[in-house]
């Protein structure tokens, strides 16, 4: 999300944190630009006039314009209202209330929303410790209550047995009971989605709405429908009312302009995202963090956080020995490869170190891809165990019949040899550096001869 913008607004920022003085001229010039960048990225219209207006009105103080690094305070200006166009701070699932907390998952058909609800149920279960049952109201859409019973399986979350006949305002009555007398502290409520947004389906949300007085109430949008996924929120809260917003297929959406638009428009906040298919593809919205992403300066604490999810601390400390010692095999290459795709990928992990944008075009040429990372797994698991273990028994025969049974050429295998064995050198250096002479060359010390400046 939000590729195309930050590349715009990179490349207006540099030219000016490369200006000595600015005037009040030269800071219309970059708003007016500014302006152009958050339309072409799909953001409504009033929410770019009162964005540029707010921003023009700080930017031209006399403190911006005699500060020693002008550039640097428009852009930190800029920063601040992208954070308060976004809503100011991340607000959680509020789950303040006597169990069972109801929930009420409400959207149009095809925005992601049962899956969404099993997406939040897991993350409930394993960051919250909850017991969760969740509850198909969907009596429309044939197997829709299938859908959540499988869905349930995969996550290991209990989901309300089936009714043949029932309605959707008995079915969440149902499962509040059920709650309440089998100990469940949340029920998520999967109520039923049109194509369109009709008198219908608003009266059939407002009806199990009134019977069972959620805490919460979740409107799933689709991020790939840009704008009109803000006019579904603006129904929406106007017609039945919603205490908070899910965007899915924020992954596929390179513009992000509903992203932006939807906390001004709506008053509502962003609660989560869904980044991927991928069940455990849910994450929280922080305000500041996505600022940061737009404008280039990463996102590195969620990066240390899915870091901490996704890696066990008892292997990274029996890697980080290998390294040290130099005992790191191919089967340890292929344990970080699995890692990597945990944490979303190379593309994942790339989105959120500060400045990779400038980069963006040597990684496209290095092909660094999630494909790439199945790639060279698929050529590790044609190894033998021996093979895995030493290297050095893979002469040309061996390296045919692993291309062979990986599908891939005998290039490719070569490919991945020389980088395990660029890891194998690196490693090296670091066990002869020692702590101290890394300390005191850093990065540069690592680098192959005309990388590292030596």
């Amino acid at each position: 999300m939000f590729e195309g913008l930050t590349g715009r607004l990179g490349d207006i920022f540099d030219r000016l944190r490369k200006r000595a003085a600015l005037s009040e001229d030269d800071v219309s010039a970059v708003l007016r630009e500014v302006r152009i960048a958050l339309l072409e990225a799909d953001v409504a219209l009033p929410v770019v006039k009162t964005f540029v207006s707010t921003v023009r009105e700080r930017a031209v103080g006399q403190e911006v314009l005699r500060s020693v690094t002008p550039g640097q305070m428009v852009i930190k200006i800029v920063h601040d209202h992208l954070v308060d166009m976004l809503g100011g701070e991340s607000e959680g699932l509020n789950l303040n209330a006597v169990p069972p907390v109801p929930i009420l998952m409400v959207g149009l058909q095809g925005s992601g929303k049962t899956t969404t609800t099993a997406k939040i149920a897991l993350r409930l279960k394993t960051r919250e410790r909850k017991k969760v049952l969740m509850a198909s109201l969907d009596v429309r859409r044939p197997a829709a209550q299938e859908q959540l019973k499988v869905l349930g399986e995969q996550v290991d979350v209990a989901t309300l047995p089936v009714v043949p006949g029932q309605q959707p305002v008995e079915i969440a009555k149902r499962a509040l009971q059920t709650a309440r007398l089998e100990g469940y502290d949340v029920v998520l409520l999967d109520t039923a989605g049109r194509l369109a947004i009709d008198d219908e389906l608003m009266a059939e949300v407002a009806a199990v709405r009134d019977a069972t007085k959620p805490v919460e109430t979740l409107l799933v949008v689709d991020a790939m429908t840009g704008q009109d996924a803000v006019s579904v929120a603006t129904n929406f809260e106007q017609r039945v009312g919603v205490t908070g917003i899910v965007l899915t297929r924020i992954d596929g959406d390179a513009r992000g302009g509903a992203a932006l638009s939807m906390r001004q428009i709506t008053g509502k906040p962003i609660k989560l995202l869904g980044v991927g298919e991928k069940i455990d593809a849910l994450e929280d919205f922080h305000p500041d963090r996505i600022a940061g992403r737009i404008l280039g300066m990463g996102d590195v604490v969620s990066l240390v956080e899915k870091a901490a999810e996704t890696i066990n601390q008892e292997e990274a400390e029996k890697l980080a020995a290998k390294f040290q010692s130099g005992g790191f095999t191919l089967d340890d290459m292929a344990n970080q490869f699995k890692q990597i795709r945990k944490m979303g990928g190379m593309s994942g992990i790339m989105g959120m170190l500060p400045g990779v944008n400038k980069i963006k075009n040597q990684l496209k040429d290095a092909n660094i891809d999630e494909k790439m990372l199945k790639r060279q797994e698929a050529i590790i698991s044609s190894m033998t165990k021996a093979e895995r273990a030493d290297v050095r028994l893979l002469n040309g025969s061996r390296r045919r019949r692993i291309a062979a049974g990986s599908g891939m050429t005998v290039q490719d295998v070569n490919r991945l040899l020389k980088q395990y064995q660029d890891m194998q050198g690196m490693m090296k250096k670091m066990k002869k550096l020692g702590q101290k002479g890394l300390a005191r060359g850093g990065m540069q010390a690592l680098m192959p001869r005309g990388l590292g400046g030596r």
